[in-house]
């Protein structure tokens, strides 16, 4: 008998070694309908306006509204200290609405080492603290070059802003997968998949998001789809991060967006995600002018609809 105990062990060992080692897949259709689940982002009720919308009102409304979960802004939340954190887990529980996401902002695009070694504690720190609040996501973005600092006027040249004088898009690439590599560890060690977002800068593109993905071979990062993200033939460019996606924020612009409108077909979106088996989350993020007490559950009542 204690033979037999130590041959499973062997063999448990054995199989945990070599999965350590196996390649970041692309996830495969498997035939059956995927069960995608909604969750609300709580930048949809704020905005980066004077006064920050609470994290517990939006637990509230997410719980009225019936999802599932709520995609919390790193920026928007009022503390860091534990009996917050406490507070809004236990609050989250007794609802009925899981923590889905931490969406933090953080860039790698610096030729600066200081700034870079900055932006990389900020994140393992973001890392610790999603794992605090029991959230097994986090949001990335590749950063940009800042050349446009007005991000007003970055979003009047559509996304689109110059290289630093005296670098090359080799340079910036080399720099964020650099730091991303340097946060990892603490990602598997803690837990928490870092995903990469189509943003502005570098992952503007999803070629570019994709060259950082493949640069990094580990299953402890992925990608996090944003809908509105892709402002031309946004379809064609979705269903190329869809088999890599780990985790999708939905925007919606009702009473018109605030940089931009996009007239988005999510019966389309949901079924470029279906293809790919996507299991994961959709988290509205509504970025309308109209007030988000009618914007947001006429959202989560679209998605809905194309979910079926």
């Amino acid at each position: 008998m204690a033979s037999s105990r130590r041959s499973v062990l062997r063999n448990s060992f054995a199989c945990a070694a070599s999965a350590a080692v196996l390649p970041f897949f692309t996830r495969k259709y498997t035939g059956h309908k995927p069960r995608i689940k909604l969750s609300i982002s709580s930048y949809s009720y704020w905005h980066f306006k004077e006064k920050k919308f609470p994290i517990e009102a939006v637990i509230d409304e997410a719980a009225k509204l019936g999802v599932e979960g709520i995609d919390i802004l790193h920026r928007q939340m009022d503390r860091e200290e534990n009996a917050y954190i406490r507070k809004l887990k236990r609050h989250a529980f007794v609802n009925g609405i899981a923590f889905t996401c931490l969406s933090i902002h953080q860039g790698f695009v610096s030729p600066d080492k200081e700034v870079l070694r900055k932006e990389i504690e900020h994140t393992k720190k973001c890392i610790e603290l999603a794992a605090q609040m029991g959230i097994p996501c986090l949001r990335l973005n590749s950063g940009r070059w800042n050349t446009i600092k007005s991000f007003d006027e970055l979003m009047k040249n559509r996304g689109i802003e110059p290289v630093l004088p005296g670098y090359s898009e080799e340079d910036g690439f080399r720099w964020c997968i650099d730091s991303i590599q340097q946060c990892l560890p603490k990602a598997e060690e803690y837990g928490v998949l870092l995903a990469l977002e189509n943003h502005w800068g570098l992952c503007s593109t999803p070629e570019g998001q994709l060259r950082i993905k493949k640069a990094i071979d580990s299953p402890w990062l992925g990608i996090l789809m944003d809908t509105g993200n892709f402002l031309e033939n946004p379809y064609e460019k979705l269903e190329m991060i869809a088999p890599y996606t780990n985790f999708v924020q939905a925007k919606t612009y009702y009473g018109g967006g605030e940089w931009y409108t996009l007239d988005l077909d999510y019966k389309r979106i949901i079924a470029i995600l279906n293809k790919v088996g996507y299991q994961g989350y959709v988290s509205l993020e509504f970025e309308g002018r109209e007030d988000a007490a009618t914007g947001v559950p006429k959202s989560i009542e679209m998605l809905k609809n194309a979910m079926m």
